[in-house]
């Protein structure tokens, strides 16, 4: 029997928060040690936009890792795989492609 897909796609997304983290960190830190005056200096811009973009790739993360822990949620409560639109059940091929679907392919369009 295989891993389940819920469970990888948690340790998955909890893995990329923590490399994101590291990232974030490493960039706010390197802006610390830089003279940079964002608004004059040419490289100043660069470490802003790279901040903001891996704080855009973080939050992006945790909402994908709030989905599965909503799918986790649905599946304790026995609602899993149920779509939540029209109530029908979720095929098996959306929910291995995308084990948090909430909606069936009908509905998510």
């Amino acid at each position: 029997m295989g891993e389940d897909p819920l469970v990888a796609e948690r340790a998955a997304v909890l893995a990329q928060i923590a490399a994101l983290t590291g990232e974030f960190d490493a960039v706010v830190a390197a802006s610390r040690s830089s003279n940079a005056d964002d608004e004059h200096d040419p490289e100043g811009a660069t470490i802003a936009f790279e901040r903001q973009q891996v704080a855009a790739l973080l939050a992006a993360a945790r909402r994908r890792l709030a989905d599965v822990e909503a799918a986790l949620a649905r599946r304790a409560s026995g609602d899993y795989g149920i779509c939540e639109a029209c109530g029908r059940p979720i095929a098996a091929e959306r929910l291995a492609a995308r084990p948090a679907a909430r909606t069936c392919i009908d509905c998510a369009v």
